[in-house]
């Protein structure tokens, strides 16, 4: 069962109230669905204690600071920041030496990992006595989209919190590319030209990723061999370079996996303008979202939107993907 943010916080407010606060949970959703919001009102609720009710008898909840000023003595947290996009062991011990830091008797010491599946190996095996017996009046916060990406010794060590909700909120790679679809407005789908050129676009985010996934997952090495390298078995090396090399696909097939999220999504809004339905993904981009709605007939654009789906279904086999993905636009756009 997934939570809203003010659900989810109710829970371990009451919980708190009662003096049951577990010392861990896993807060997980997409991007977007409020997870660091919720940690915020939850420290925010620690460090000022309930909000108690106001004249109505309704809750007054505190009000909370975006997360990273929440940041203090007593709150630590942790983003993924050296060059392999990991947490590394050194930082993750860095925030066990705070924890143990002896504080007053109501006062709360707060650990926040913030992409939680981004802690490598090494990091996991620094934090796990810690994530099991913390020390008193401490709380840890693991944040992620991907829960499946931690390991399961970590998950049985938390209450989970599965959050509802959250937008598709395009950045970066993923913003390039939506810029591209938009562009098919002035052109209208079914034009081979430029369904060839959403190709390539779509091509050159894919082939950017997976060399800095694999650039991550060669730094990631460099650390954990630095950081580990008098206390491992002598195929340490091998097996972690292999499974580090699984990371870097599974970072590369999630980009890919985005950008198919964000293409449906915006097949979505087209259907949305063409039908006259409201909750656009994109309300800021609904001035050309509307004009290709208006160039394209329904059936025609529900069989693109089919088209886009067999795409995904056909680069999650064996085939060959840049050939895969030429075929593809070209049943999609053109």
């Amino acid at each position: 069962m997934a939570f809203t943010v003010d659900q989810a916080f109710t829970l371990m407010e009451g919980a708190h109230e009662r003096e049951r606060l577990a010392h861990a949970f896993l807060i997980s959703g997409a991007r977007g669905a409020g997870k660091e919001a919720l940690a915020s009102k939850v420290i925010s609720m620690l460090q000022s204690g309930s909000g108690g009710v106001d004249l109505f008898g309704d809750a007054v909840v505190p009000e909370a600071k975006p997360l990273d000023e929440m940041e203090g003595e007593w709150v630590r947290i942790l983003r993924p920041r050296s060059k392999s996009r990991r947490i590394t062991v050194d930082e993750v011990r860095e925030l066990e030496k705070n924890l143990y830091v002896v504080s007053g008797p109501t006062t709360w010491k707060v650990g926040v990992i913030v992409d939680a599946d981004r802690m490598g190996e090494g990091s996991v095996n620094a934090f796990l006595k810690t994530l099991e017996e913390p020390p008193p009046q401490t709380l840890l916060l693991l944040l992620t989209e991907n829960p499946a990406g931690l390991l399961p010794t970590v998950i049985s060590r938390c209450v989970r919190m599965p959050l509802m909700g959250g937008r598709l909120e395009p950045e970066g790679n993923a913003q390039s590319f939506l810029d591209a679809l938009q562009s098919i407005a002035e052109l209208g789908l079914g034009n081979l030209s430029a369904a060839l050129g959403l190709k390539s676009c779509f091509a050159s985010i894919l082939a950017e990723s997976k060399a800095e996934a694999e650039a991550a997952g060669k730094e990631a090495l460099k650390e954990e061999e630095k950081a580990l390298r008098n206390a491992v078995e002598g195929d340490w090396l091998k097996r972690r370079e292999d499974a580090l090399k699984a990371v870097a696909t599974a970072d590369y097939l999630n980009e890919r996996s985005r950008l198919f999220d964000l293409m449906q999504s915006w097949f979505a809004d087209v259907l949305r303008c063409k039908t006259l339905s409201g909750g656009l993904e994109f309300p800021d981009l609904e001035t050309n979202t509307r004009k290709v709605a208006e160039m394209e007939d329904l059936p025609s654009l529900l069989r693109r939107m089919d088209a886009v789906e067999e795409l995904r279904r056909t680069l999650d086999t064996n085939a060959q993907e840049q050939l895969a993905l030429e075929v593809g636009f070209l049943k999609i756009f053109g």
